[in-house]
């Protein structure tokens, strides 16, 4: 396990998360220059053809000139074939780009993201955003530059048919407006749409996600065929809702495809007369059918049109998530000799309209363990992460060592203030740099110390590779999952550490010895730890007692035990975990500084 080893993990992942940037006009500029240039060629190429068949029925021959425009019309053919296979490389190399830039940014915003202000996105509506959306939001720019060029074509053809002849020109030029009508109308009802479609997608994604993480739970309560009914109960709504798109979709090209060939026959009709009068030769009158044609070709950019639709909406939903507000970070640093202090001034949470946690003068001093209990909703995760600044109260101040956390520095912040959950984030690479990532430089031998004070050593050096174990071929139960996050939070611990719901899955008598590394193993700091059984209440210093949001009282546990009302906290948990109460308590003197 080489130290650098770990240190190019840890700068790879910061380098990846940072690495989302805008691929620029750059690809979309080459796709419009090949697909303008491939319209160009298309607009000359009726012009040299028709001026050949005259020159080649006026010699009887491909000699001279005539030769000369053959040659002309074979280049513009070719050059035709090369800039359309251009086109097609460099939309594709620009669809890949900006999908790349596109979901990095998302993913960038919501790893940012404030929690909270996160969580309304769920992890199914957060895949489709990511994957479907960004992918259509992805080839919008390369649809934007060929719809474009699109319009170069017939502009282009109707400017060249005004030279041949005016008067077919006007016969083409007084169909237009109805085309342009049909466009107009298309993207006018195709946007809610596929809005409407892109939300249902996320939602049968949603249904979907969260039927694959209760499978074992359906499997065994015998509910697989009402949980498929409500996965794919918004399928008729997804069905209708595609319908309504090919509907308009085919509405409007099968409009355009009644016009195009009026306009093309009454152009045909016009050049006809032209020709038999005298005033067209046949190789005008060649000229003049193609540039009908092209003009009226306009109608055939309803699929393009149709494609910049759907990555305008596709872009609404993939900015949602990279638009998340995230957490400012001041310029201050905490004092060198400072212990890890903490305390709440005034400090108020409102969700929904509702007050889900006030706290105003509690205060933990540095270097004790402080266990956080009430009953199930009372604020317990929510203290959590306002102690760490996970989120910001909407009133009041949180201080660690004098310092108010929102005027830190990220660094400072993350660095200092660490955090241990119930189910720690996926990772990759092996066991040891899983526990070595994060804001610290750890060595080998932290990572095992670490891995020895939460417990999880010993089944780490029973896996085929020891600590050098691939994490996908590491047969890991739940409760060793949680060993090795809480070693990670262990291994960067600073000033402040905070078990939320961290010990959950560790038995009584591993949670013991885990607290027990905390006050010998474990770097010395203040200890926040939201606590279930009344054993790990006993054993910290003091408890914060949180009740429907409020700060009931801040003491050591053995003083809150006379209370009826606190004993039966630890009933009511006991009670909802099917455990029996464990009343085991410890005296412990609360610590100078702390208040009720």
């Amino acid at each position: 396990m080489p130290r650098s080893g770990f240190r190019a993990r840890r700068t790879g992942g910061a380098r990846g998360a940072a690495g989302g940037t805008t691929p620029g006009r750059g690809p979309e500029a080459l796709v419009l220059l090949c697909s303008v240039g491939s319209a160009a060629v298309t607009v000359a190429q009726p012009y040299a053809l028709g001026r050949t068949l005259d020159l080649l029925l006026r010699d009887g021959g491909a000699g001279g000139a005539a030769g000369r425009w053959l040659l002309l019309s074979a280049a513009l053919l070719l050059g035709e074939l090369l800039l359309d296979s251009l086109t097609s490389l460099f939309t594709g190399r620009c669809n890949a780009a900006w999908t790349a830039s596109v979901r990095s940014h998302a993913f960038d915003g919501l790893l940012r993201a404030v929690p909270e202000r996160a969580r309304p996105f769920t992890p199914g509506d957060v895949g489709t955003r990511l994957t479907l959306n960004a992918a259509d939001a992805g080839g919008a720019p390369a649809a934007r530059a060929a719809l474009a060029a699109s319009v170069v074509t017939p502009l282009g053809a109707l400017a060249a048919l005004a030279v041949v002849d005016p008067w077919v020109a006007a016969c083409v030029l007084a169909g237009l407006p109805a085309l342009a009508l049909v466009l107009r109308t298309f993207a006018r009802d195709t946007g809610a749409s596929v809005a409407a479609y892109q939300k249902t997608q996320s939602e049968i994604a949603s249904r979907l996600l969260e039927a694959m993480e209760g499978a074992a739970t359906i499997t065994a309560a015998g509910t697989g065929a009402r949980e498929r009914a409500r996965v794919l109960a918004p399928l008729d709504r997804l069905t209708a809702q595609g319908r309504h798109m090919w509907e308009l979709h085919g509405r409007a090209l099968a409009r355009s495809g009644v016009l195009v060939p009026l306009l093309t026959l009454a152009a045909t009709a016009v050049g006809g007369l032209r020709l038999s009068s005298g005033a067209l030769s046949v190789g005008e009158l060649l000229a003049v059918i193609r540039y009908a044609q092209l003009t009226a070709g306009i109608g055939g950019a309803a699929s393009l049109l149709g494609a910049v639709v759907r990555g305008r909406e596709a872009r609404k939903r993939t900015q949602a998530l990279a638009g998340i507000p995230a957490l400012t970070h001041g310029t201050h640093r905490l004092p060198p000799a400072g212990r890890g202090d903490l305390e709440l001034r005034g400090v108020r949470v409102v969700r929904d309209g509702r007050r889900v946690l006030h706290a105003d003068g509690v205060r933990v001093p540095g270097g004790a363990t402080a266990a956080v209990v009430g009953r199930s909703g009372a604020g317990k995760s929510v203290l959590a992460a306002v102690a760490g600044r996970l989120t910001d109260p909407d009133e009041g101040q949180v201080l660690l060592d004098g310092v108010r956390l929102d005027r830190l520095t990220r660094d400072a912040l993350r660095t200092e203030v660490g955090y241990a959950f119930e189910r720690p984030a996926p990772a990759t690479g092996t066991v040891a740099e899983m526990v070595a990532t994060g804001p610290r430089q750890v060595t080998p031998e932290q990572v095992r110390e670490a891995c020895r004070a939460a417990g999880a050593d010993g089944f780490v050096r029973r896996l085929p590779h020891g600590y050098d174990t691939p994490l996908p071929a590491a047969p890991l139960s739940g409760g060793e999952q949680q060993r090795l996050g809480l070693a990670r939070a262990f291994a960067h611990a600073g000033r402040l550490l905070i078990l939320d719901d961290a010990t959950s899955g560790l038995d009584t008598a591993t949670e013991h010895e885990v607290d027990r590394a905390l006050r010998r193993s474990v770097r010395p700091g203040t200890r926040l730890v939201v606590a279930h059984r009344p054993s790990v209440a006993a054993r910290a210093d003091l408890v914060i007692w949180l009740e429907d949001g409020e700060v009931r009282a801040v003491a050591p546990h053995d003083e809150l035990w006379e209370l009826p009302d606190y004993r039966a906290v630890f009933a009511a948990d006991a009670s909802e975990a099917g455990e029996a109460p464990d009343r085991s308590a410890t005296h412990r003197p609360a610590p100078e500084g702390a208040r009720s």
